[in-house]
């Protein structure tokens, strides 16, 4: 989870100059070679993955601040508060469901947060019976739902100034399987 986090507050070229310098030791002439361009231009890739990195880990949000903000989230979803749930998500926000890359593109943030809002209310109705658990989930506050005992659907969540940046949702029942008690 914590690698995704890193993955997503990079480019590519960056992130691969970064993983190659920093992580496998590469040289950056090698990295060059790697990925087809300069050993400077890497060395200004990598530097400027390490910058992205130490933003994206500035103004860290505490385990409380987290459980607090997943349980408003789960209260407006259940109370399937479509307003509720968009003043939760960061304008940036990104999910990540059934293995899929985060939807980004041309429509605005509003947009976005307003059609995942819907997605969850949508999901929600779809499921009258889904019971929403605060649960520990990579370490940090997140939310399992369950239909009669069985876990359905898994989600982790990044929070940074008291709203969601990122969810990634596991609904796959073979990696559920050891979610759910028996």
């Amino acid at each position: 989870m914590a690698f995704l986090v890193v993955a997503e507050s990079t480019t590519p070229a960056e992130r691969v100059a970064f993983i190659l310098h920093d992580v496998f030791r590469y040289p950056f002439a090698e990295v060059a070679e790697i990925v087809g361009r300069t050993p400077a231009a890497c060395r200004q890739l990598a530097s400027s993955a390490r910058r992205r990195i130490l933003a994206s880990q500035t103004g860290a949000t505490s385990t409380a601040q987290r459980a607090v903000v997943v349980r408003d989230f789960k209260e407006a979803w259940e109370a399937k508060d479509i307003d509720a749930l968009i003043a939760l998500l960061d304008p940036d926000a990104t999910a990540i469901a059934r293995q899929r890359r985060p939807r980004q593109g041309a429509s605005p943030p509003d947009q976005r947060r307003r059609a995942d809002a819907r997605y969850a209310v949508e999901v929600a109705g779809m499921a009258p019976d889904l019971m929403l658990l605060e649960r520990t989930v990579n370490g940090q506050p997140g939310l399992v739902g369950q239909i009669a005992g069985v876990t359905v659907l898994v989600l982790a969540v990044d929070v940074a100034d008291e709203r969601i940046t990122h969810i990634w949702a596991v609904r796959n029942p073979e990696k559920l399987r050891s979610w759910t008690v028996g």
